[in-house]
């Protein structure tokens, strides 16, 4: 009798590895995909699917979330210039695509069922499970969700499990639960959760300023609207010009963030996270935007971007909305085309040069230096300009001299 054939998103982690044969027991056949999306060295790669084959499942494959990220997350994320709750830059964002490419494996095996290891206790499972319910008709199974209804001490009872099984448990390295991709990583546990000072092991992309380099570094970013296509004028892939800017600009130190702040599931969450080469992308893109956008879309479009931002956290990527909301910021992005000049001698990193042929320059004015209006004309312009707040004062005076 031919048993039913589930799809399992695949890091090789505890979580992951005890779905393996927990799944198998209740009569499934495992093909496990490992989505890879940047931050996974070759020689981690080989042990997942060393992992993945020893632990029993009927196939594993590898699939690439590169320019799916780039593409649908990196672009719209600099383009609006905005962060969940003005601090935390998405670097969660590849589940979405690790959930896509599960899905697509499923219809390419001719199966519904897609499983995954988020636990019922994070952001994640929402991220996961939104994303399998809005792109068809999967059934999700969650094993790690499951058995938290009978054990309270969840990966010791995994631990055990895979062990009376025969399967050796890797050795844990680090009190952190460390998440790593092309956008940066996250580190999150130990004193981080209980709001407490990260010790210095928490970051592994960004330096410390003991080890800075002594000399500033310069990098000049081009832009076509409003996404990076050059890095010192040479035209490179999306992925690899963001994977350079990560080693360069991490180098310094820049991109560090503590992120404190309101989860999907309600509670008050705490991670350390690192990005320098979204951190660069995100300064330079300002620097030119502010250059080129008119008053009221530099006023406007942050408000749009803020609500894409919430949707991605919160796990509404196919959420009707945020497309509505990428088509207006890649039309407010037609002119924000030219390049910039970055510079950092560490930690923070500043826009020190624009060159774009859409700045909004005006040929006989230059602020506080030169116009092309009298002292009348201004006069008159300040008068009208003020003219609700002085009738205002006037007639309902809240303070009067």
């Amino acid at each position: 009798m031919n048993r039913p054939e589930v799809v399992l998103a695949f890091s090789g982690g505890l979580d992951t590895s005890f779905c393996v044969p927990y799944l198998r027991e209740k009569g499934y056949d495992v093909v496990t995909l490992f989505v890879d999306s940047g931050g996974t060295d070759p020689a981690e790669m080989r042990y997942i699917e060393e992992r993945a084959r020893s632990l029993g499942v009927v196939d594993h494959l590898v699939a690439d979330a590169g320019e799916a990220l780039w593409r649908e997350v990196v672009v719209p994320l600099v383009r609006g210039g905005a962060l969940y709750q003005d601090q935390y830059p998405l670097l969660c964002s590849d589940r979405y695509v690790i959930v896509r490419r599960s899905l697509e494996l499923c219809k390419a095996r001719g199966t519904k069922l897609f499983a995954h290891g988020c636990t019922g206790m994070g952001n994640d499972q929402v991220r996961f499970d939104c994303t399998a319910h809005a792109l068809g008709d999967f059934t999700v199974i969650a094993p790690i969700r499951d058995i938290q209804a009978q054990h309270k001490a969840v990966r010791a009872y995994e631990q055990a499990y895979l062990e009376e099984r025969g399967f050796a448990v890797r050795a844990k390295t680090s009190r952190y639960s460390i998440n790593a991709n092309l956008l940066g990583v996250t580190t999150s546990g130990g004193e981080i959760d209980q709001f407490g000072a990260p010790g210095d092991e928490t970051y592994t992309l960004t330096r410390p300023s003991s080890d800075w380099p002594r000399e500033p570094a310069r990098v000049v970013l081009g832009f076509a609207r409003g996404a990076a296509v050059t890095l010192d004028g040479e035209a490179v892939a999306g992925p690899l010009l963001l994977a350079r800017l990560n080693t360069l600009f991490g180098a310094y130190g820049v991109g560090r963030g503590i992120y404190t702040g309101d989860t999907t599931i309600g509670l008050k969450g705490r991670i350390v996270f690192e990005c320098p080469g979204l951190t660069a992308l995100l300064v330079a893109h300002r620097a030119l935007e502010q250059a080129i956008l008119t008053h009221p879309q530099n006023s406007f479009k942050p408000l749009a971007a803020q609500k894409w931002v919430e949707l991605v956290y919160k796990g509404l990527f196919y959420e009707p909305l945020k497309y509505d909301i990428e088509a207006l910021l890649e039309s407010s992005q037609r002119f924000v085309a030219g390049t910039v000049t970055l510079e950092t001698s560490g930690g923070i990193c500043h826009a020190v040069a624009i060159d774009s042929p859409h700045i909004l320059k005006n040929a006989h004015a230059v602020y506080a230096q030169s116009a092309d209006w009298g002292a009348a004309q201004a006069e008159g312009f300040i008068q009208l300009f003020g003219q609700s707040t002085t009738l205002s004062s006037r007639v309902n005076p809240i303070e009067k001299l």
